[in-house]
């Protein structure tokens, strides 16, 4: 019997092979499973021939689907003690059914990257205009991406720059987020 179960809810399957977001649930996994967590992945996505075999690292899988009350029945039978949500858009989609139906579930999100920092400096740049800090503050999804950060006990974030925008810019209290990047150890491997 374990322990403790942690549900990770995937915007993709991980694909390690071909993607940094990939790589980083990779070694999101690898620590759930050294934990000796029962670890559940779902998604709504559909597999590809570059997904990774989840069942070979010993994590069970889920097939999900959005807006379908069936997730209420699957997340309250499995009870996970911790939900992670692969980027904001995931725990928009399902952040209110796990508070609903398993509150005393840890919700983590996982930013991957701020998507809004992204999309604003892509927008910008298409647009031939320098970015700036209120541009980027402006843009809807910045406004959506920081609500999901405040809905969820935890935040996992990549790079120290969004560290700085988010608790010096936006006054997120640090306890809010956790700065981690790549797992890496010295050799440049995953860990």
């Amino acid at each position: 019997m374990h322990s403790s179960t942690v549900l990770i809810i995937g915007f993709t399957w991980p694909e390690p092979t071909s993607t940094a977001a990939g790589k980083r649930m990779l070694q999101l996994l690898n620590f759930f499973v050294r934990q000796k967590y029962r670890t559940v992945f779902a998604s709504t996505a559909g597999e590809t021939d570059r997904s990774l075999d989840l069942e070979d690292l010993g994590i069970e899988k889920a097939v999900i689907k959005l807006n379908d009350p069936g997730f209420d029945g699957f997340i309250k039978n499995l009870s996970p003690d911790i939900v992670v949500f692969d980027r904001f858009l995931t725990e928009e989609h399902f952040g209110w059914r796990v508070a609903d139906y398993v509150p005393h579930a840890i919700r983590i999100l996982d930013t991957e990257d701020l998507h809004s920092l992204r999309l604003t400096r892509q927008q910008q740049f298409k647009n031939d205009l320098p970015f700036t800090i209120d541009s980027w503050l402006q843009h809807d999804t910045t406004k959506r991406e920081i609500a999901s950060i405040y809905r969820c006990d935890l935040s996992l974030i990549i790079s120290s720059f969004e560290m700085q925008l988010l608790t010096e810019t936006l006054q997120i209290d640090e306890n809010l987020l956790l700065h981690l990047p790549f797992m890496l150890n010295s050799l440049g491997l995953e860990t």
